[in-house]
């Protein structure tokens, strides 16, 4: 099967600097949502996040996942995916939330790290998308 495509209007809408957010399973079957920055590597979805909070005990035990965009300069722009945790990883993720604060907040470095803070980086891949509008 092959990968859905996340086309340039998608693309173009994750590049910049909205809020995502990501909706995960919880442990009884509950949904849980999640406002989050986002981050693109080509048609993957990634986000940032430290060990312990709620997001990431529940995709390690289930990697399905759904992220919904509203662009916040019009609320008819909408990106809306379903997908798969393909990684989770310490590798690179401090310098990864660096990289989103730069993004988000036009800063160098992450204003809010905590003492003792493990961040992770979690890659998603899209299993179905759909653009709002659907240029290309």
């Amino acid at each position: 099967m092959s990968e859905p495509a996340v086309n340039a209007a998608a693309k173009a809408l994750l590049d910049e600097p909205v809020i995502a957010n990501l909706a995960t399973v919880g442990r009884d079957g509950t949904p849980h949502l999640t406002p989050v920055w986002v981050d693109r590597v080509g048609n993957d979805i990634v986000i940032n996040t430290a060990e312990g909070r709620t997001k990431v005990s529940n995709l390690k035990r289930q990697a399905k996942v759904a992220v919904s965009v509203v662009d916040p300069k019009d609320p008819y722009r909408v990106l809306a995916l379903q997908g798969t945790v393909t990684a989770i990883t310490d590798h690179d993720a401090d310098a990864h939330i660096d990289r989103l604060a730069h993004k988000y907040l036009g800063v160098d470095t992450y204003p809010m790290r905590q003492p003792g803070e493990r961040r992770l980086k979690i890659t998603i891949r899209p299993d179905r998308v759909l653009m709002q509008p659907a240029d290309t």
